[in-house]
């Protein structure tokens, strides 16, 4: 019998032996590829139909989104609302996404259901109309809505600190206009459908409570269609860095808030120091007990809240800090963050706070390996970035054996003012 009367000892996560669940790879009959997580209590299941058709690829501003949204407002045989009303009807719910490089059909259904909605899911990617009506009304909505969110320096901001970083034509600079909004036809929308969707390069991920026959399913609905088999176009996009790295923006002349945006280039995932420069930044400002949180937040009372964060992108990546604050405590803002910056480059981190960090991160990962969903999604991010299948564990060993000293040489490598470039936009 267990003695209540004891106090359980205390594990530090650290010391968990953290296991992935392995994921089973079949080929369709087209080749295409399909990696299935069959787990869970509950009879659900969630596919992802992942496209390279971001607007990496994109001849003009905002078709490879605009494309990705008309999926589901229209085929030849259905409108917006029967698509709808199908999916509803099931009790399931169908979504897309469209990233830079990679656009995505996502679908949350109960198991049972599925094979009454993969035969709709390909009339979709084979048949969508892009119906000039819908195109309208989109356009319409989406530049509503742009009018409204351009009068809110946290979103001028994001979009400036990004062509800042990357230039104004890159894919993960350029941003929207209503004039580009204006200058979408429905058949610049078709042409690109028929090359990145209907003869497009696709991976699928499904991951649940998976139904015996999962592999004739998706066989029946998806295998024999003329997927992966025309050539990707090799397209490249040099970044164009701004020469200027300090700007001050005036958004809203009776506003009384700063957006602050502090941003520098970084090396992405494949980078042996990766990892460890993410303990850095968690430390730095990537949780609510970071350096920047307890000195700008808690002890300056100049923000309610601060954050760094490593933005990846496939091909290239940034190391961000963002920040909302009073407009005339900005600058002081500002100066706080290269001080805690400074901090790191000349004074070694208590082993107690490395620790407590270290427990954070591998305490996360814990919690991002609770169920199917979360389990897929980590292969899925390992398998679109082209990285090793033992990624996840030299990741997890590089979070438990980084030491004090290995953060105060990567605080040197990369956290230098002058690296950095800066906006406030107020």
């Amino acid at each position: 019998m267990v003695n209540r009367q004891l106090v359980p000892a205390i594990k530090d996560a650290i010391d968990y032996t953290l296991e992935l669940k392995p994921f089973r790879k079949f080929i369709l009959n087209n080749g295409v590829a399909v990696y299935a997580i069959d787990a869970g209590a509950e009879e659900v299941v969630q596919l992802e139909l992942v496209f390279k058709a971001g607007n990496w690829y994109e001849p003009n501003n905002l078709v490879a989104s605009t494309t990705n949204h008309m999926l589901k407002n229209g085929t030849s045989g259905r409108n917006a609302f029967g698509i709808n009303e199908h999916f509803e009807y099931y009790g399931s719910y169908l979504n897309r996404a469209c990233y830079n490089e990679t656009a995505i059909l996502s679908l949350h259904s109960l198991t049972k259901h599925l094979h009454e909605l993969l035969p709709v899911i390909q009339e979709l990617i084979t048949d969508s109309a892009m119906p000039e009506t819908e195109l309208d009304i989109y356009r319409q909505n989406m530049k509503q809505k742009l009018e409204v969110n351009l009068k809110k320096c946290d979103f001028v901001s994001n979009r400036l600190i990004d062509e800042y970083l990357f230039g104004i034509n890159h894919p993960y600079g350029k941003y929207s206009s209503a004039t580009a909004y204006d200058a979408l036809e429905p058949e610049q929308l078709r042409r690109f459908f028929d090359q990145y969707y209907v003869n497009g390069h696709c991976t699928i991920f499904v991951a649940g409570q998976l139904p015996h026959n999962i592999e004739w399913l998706l066989n029946e609905s998806f295998g024999s269609l003329p997927l992966n088999k025309a050539q990707l176009p090799h397209i490249t996009h040099p970044a164009e860095a701004a020469a200027e790295k300090k700007y001050r923006i005036i958004n809203d002349k009776e506003g009384i808030q700063g957006a602050i945006r502090i941003a520098s280039h970084f090396p992405g995932r494949h980078d042996p120091h990766f990892t460890k420069a993410q303990v850095l930044n968690t430390l730095f400002g990537g949780y609510f007990g970071s350096r920047l949180m307890s000195n700008i937040r808690e002890d300056k009372g100049y923000t309610y809240g601060i954050h760094s964060y490593i933005q990846n992108h496939m091909q290239q990546t940034a190391w961000m800090i963002s920040a909302e604050a009073g407009k005339e405590v900005c600058e002081a803002t500002i100066s706080e963050v290269y001080k805690e910056m400074q901090v790191l480059r000349e004074k070694t981190v208590p082993e107690e706070e490395l620790l407590l960090v270290k427990n954070y991160l591998i305490g996360t990962i814990l919690g991002d390996l609770d169920g199917p969903f979360h389990i897929i999604g980590r292969w899925k991010n390992i398998i679109l970035n082209e990285l090793d299948e033992d990624y996840f564990y030299t990741s997890v060993a590089d979070i438990k054996s980084v030491t004090a000293k290995e953060i105060q040489e990567l605080a040197n490598q990369y956290l230098h003012p002058d690296r950095f470039y800066e906006l406030v936009v107020v």
